[in-house]
């Protein structure tokens, strides 16, 4: 019997530069994944290892997929990030404490 395989997480799916990169990549917009692949990662992996990056942003929820002919096409599903959203909630007011703090420091430096 084949073990089940956990659904990705993810707060793992975005630990990966390459994976960020393609989130950001469909912010845009639908794109194929030879597209993507071009855009984010050729020269520095090879096709089959940038699909196990497109499978776990998949796995994820991250990211949904449709064939049009030949071609896989991916789209953003935002709904995915949601809970890492909420777990970073809390930590907005430190980050906007933080830019408050240099933008003082930065006006209080002119004059």
């Amino acid at each position: 019997m084949a073990a089940m395989q956990r659904p990705a997480e993810p707060y793992a799916a975005i630990a990966d530069p390459t994976r960020r990169a393609v989130l950001s990549e469909l912010r845009r917009g639908a794109r194929t994944v030879g597209d993507l692949f071009g855009r984010t990662a050729a020269g520095r992996m090879s096709q089959p290892a940038f699909s196990q990056h497109i499978r776990h942003l998949r796995d994820a929820g991250l990211i949904r997929q449709h064939r049009r002919g030949r071609e896989r096409v991916c789209t953003l599903t935002p709904g995915g990030l949601e809970d890492v959203a909420r777990w970073l909630k809390p930590f907005e007011a430190h980050w906007e404490d933080k830019l408050d703090a240099l933008g003082r420091h930065l006006d209080g430096g002119r004059g």
